[in-house]
């Protein structure tokens, strides 16, 4: 029997050659994509964007209208007892008023008028005139004076009706005179001669004019 020679010897070695040459080939495939894995950068996690808040819009509210200040006027009438005169005259949300009897009882006052028309009036002497301006038209009020309430009502006036005054001095004697003019031409006032009251002569309400203790003197309208 004729033994296997160097054919089988060769045939052996090809066989171990191929299965090495196998081996090789899968052991480099495997470490390329290992070492490929390994180099890719890791996929980094997202980070949601931050998203600023919407700014709210303030609401400016709607400023309330004001009642407007009340008109620039002037005032005279009588009182309900028919005993005295007042006159008023507003500017510029400020008011200046005279109570006159035409003998010996007067007060000076003033104040502020508020937007509603109302107003407080308050003079040297301690007189107080509350009152207030209806529909523009007249003003109803009360003056008190030496603690007595004097209730009111004064119409609208246009000039030459209204307030007028005079100072000056005459033959030594400080003269403060003060004149209400009625819409109907009606006139109250009093002259003081060093601060002693007594009854004025009538004055022309056209100019002013007016004659005390022989000197002629003008008043003028008075406003505050």
């Amino acid at each position: 029997m004729k033994r296997p020679g160097p054919l089988l010897t060769l045939l052996a070695g090809l066989v171990l050659g191929l299965f090495m040459l196998t081996l090789n080939a899968t052991s480099g495939t495997k470490t390329a994509s290992s070492s490929y894995r390994e180099e890719s950068p890791s996929a980094s996690p997202k980070t949601p964007a931050k998203t600023s808040p919407t700014p709210t819009p303030s609401v400016t509210p709607s400023p309330t209208p004001s009642k407007p200040p009340v008109a620039n006027a002037n005032y005279a009438g009588r009182t309900d007892d028919d005993a005295a005169s007042v006159a008023v005259s507003v500017r510029d949300g400020k008011a200046v008023a005279y109570f006159c009897d035409g003998r010996y009882k007067e007060a000076w006052l003033r104040g502020r008028v508020n937007n509603n028309g109302s107003m407080k009036l308050t003079a040297p002497n301690g007189a107080v005139l509350d009152g207030r301006i209806e529909q523009g038209k007249k003003i109803r009020g009360t003056v008190k004076d030496e603690g007595r309430p004097y209730a009111f009502t004064a119409g609208k006036a246009v000039k030459p009706s209204g307030l007028w005054r005079a100072t000056a001095k005459v033959r030594g004697a400080k003269i403060d005179g003060g004149w209400i003019v009625l819409p109907n031409g009606r006139q109250t006032g009093i002259v003081t001669r060093d601060g002693k009251a007594a009854s004025a002569p009538r004055i022309d309400p056209e100019t002013g004019a007016v004659t005390v203790d022989g000197q002629q003197l003008t008043a003028q309208p008075v406003t505050p």
